[in-house]
């Protein structure tokens, strides 16, 4: 049923009881996607592998530089006739290219709370 106008997606939002279903959700199997495409489960970490700021700013600049050399490996495969499978290909360019623009963003939040900090008075 498309949508017309407002009162009609108010009516269509009407009917469903967002409380009851989120009753109904179970958050235990809820998962999450690291660098590497690996689900780990996001309520059973282990109190053991606390790791420092820069010990896991270190381990995602390398994950995301692993992802940059795989993404180069598989277009040169490609381009040398190795590989025939664009799919892969572009996945894995894709992939690299997300996980960049993903550390390039994380980087402009720290740059911007150093410069909050900065500039606050003690």
């Amino acid at each position: 049923m498309p949508i017309q106008d407002i009162g009609s997606m108010n009516s269509i939002l009407n009917k469903y009881n967002a409380k009851d279903w989120s009753k109904s959700a179970d958050l235990s199997s809820v998962k999450a996607l690291d660098f590497e495409g690996l689900t780990k489960d996001l309520y059973s970490a282990p109190s053991s592998s606390k790791k420092t700021f820069a010990e896991m700013l270190t381990t995602s600049i390398g994950e995301v530089n692993n992802l940059q050399v795989e993404a180069n490996q598989a277009v040169q495969k490609l381009v040398t006739g190795e590989s025939k499978n664009l799919h892969e290909t572009m996945l894995a360019v894709e992939q690299a290219e997300i996980a960049f623009k993903t550390m390039n963003q994380i980087r402009m939040k720290v740059i911007d709370a150093y410069k909050e900090v900065m500039r606050m008075q003690i």
